[in-house]
């Protein structure tokens, strides 16, 4: 498995196991079932409300196999309503508890966005924190708080744009080590890449294969599939391999992570092997040429009316 350096010098595996959107009744042999496959790597969420059943899968791949916890890379994210400073720790705290652990390897802030205390989903703009109060630079403070107390051993972002990294290292006095955004051809991230290569801030790709199981909300009628895409068609054929692994391929060899979400045993395999896939430079080029623009987590219903965030708050 191959790894990133992360700046704090972790390796963290460049592949991981995505667990948003997983069935409850499965969570707990899909993830047993991928780390016995030779998954290291599995990324979780407090509001993806599965966080009891991987704790309860890690506990008993630890207990049944040779994997110990140091084997292991273990992400979680800080929800929306836990922004606040004197909440981050309850929050981080509250989810070790579910997983079972002692400390997570990557804790970072879920979104840039910040709902009330106690609100899972806004549904009024009573719900939303507004703007002018938004407080990432507090937030991040309060996160290499529990980087030092040793609860988190790594501290990143997820959904931040240029704008909002710069805002937190303006005060950080340690460099987020990821941002984690979604990340596909249809939606490249050049500019954000660069900048966090500069940095020393690891990207990693979430919804890399343009995240087919999302719910009917989250979709638009207009929108392309990335794994239908005939460019990846045409190399996945050239290479031998699936449009899915040519997918993953092209994001690890730019640098980037990816947390792809199966519960199939063949699929989890077949993700996983997507690291020893070699892209051609013919194929990185005709991947770049690649001139659709397709977000699949626009996530428009925060953006609305009844939110004091526009879209350009977020996405810049």
């Amino acid at each position: 498995m191959k790894d990133a350096v992360l700046n704090t010098g972790a390796r963290m595996p460049m592949i991981g196991l995505g667990t948003w959107k997983s069935d409850l009744s499965t969570m707990v042999k899909v993830v047993d079932s991928a780390i016995s496959s030779g998954y290291r790597h599995i990324d979780c969420a407090a509001v993806y409300g599965n966080e009891c059943q991987v704790g309860q899968a890690l506990q008993h791949s630890l207990s049944h196999s040779a994997v110990e916890r140091q084997d292991l890379w273990i992400t979680s994210k800080l929800w929306n309503d836990n922004q606040k400073a004197e909440h981050v720790r309850p929050a981080c705290l509250s989810t070790l508890a579910d997983l079972q652990l002692d400390y997570l390897d990557l804790y970072v802030i879920h979104w840039p966005i910040a709902f009330r205390h106690g609100v899972r989903s806004p549904a009024s703009r009573e719900d939303f924190v507004p703007r002018n109060e938004l407080a990432l630079k507090e937030t991040w403070l309060a996160m290499e708080a529990l980087q030092k107390e040793g609860l988190v051993k790594n501290i990143g972002v997820s959904n931040f744009n240029i704008s909002h990294l710069k805002e937190i290292m303006s005060v950080a006095s340690v460099v987020p080590s990821v941002n984690q955004v979604e990340s596909h051809p249809y939606l490249q991230q050049r500019e954000l890449l660069g900048f966090c290569q500069q940095q020393g801030i690891h990207m990693t790709a979430y919804s890399p294969l343009g995240s087919s199981g999302r719910s009917a909300e989250l979709r638009s009628a207009d929108e392309r599939m990335i794994l239908e895409d005939a460019t990846i068609q045409r190399i996945a054929a050239r290479r031998g391999a699936s449009s899915a692994q040519v997918l993953l391929a092209w994001q690890i060899q730019r640098g980037v992570s990816v947390i792809p979400k199966s519960s199939s045993p063949t699929r989890l395999a077949e993700n996983l092997a997507a690291a020893l896939l070699e892209l051609t430079e013919q194929d990185n080029s005709e991947i770049a040429a690649i001139n659709i623009v397709q977000r699949y987590f626009s996530l428009s219903s925060w953006f609305g009316a009844e939110s004091p965030y526009s879209l350009s708050d977020v996405w810049g």
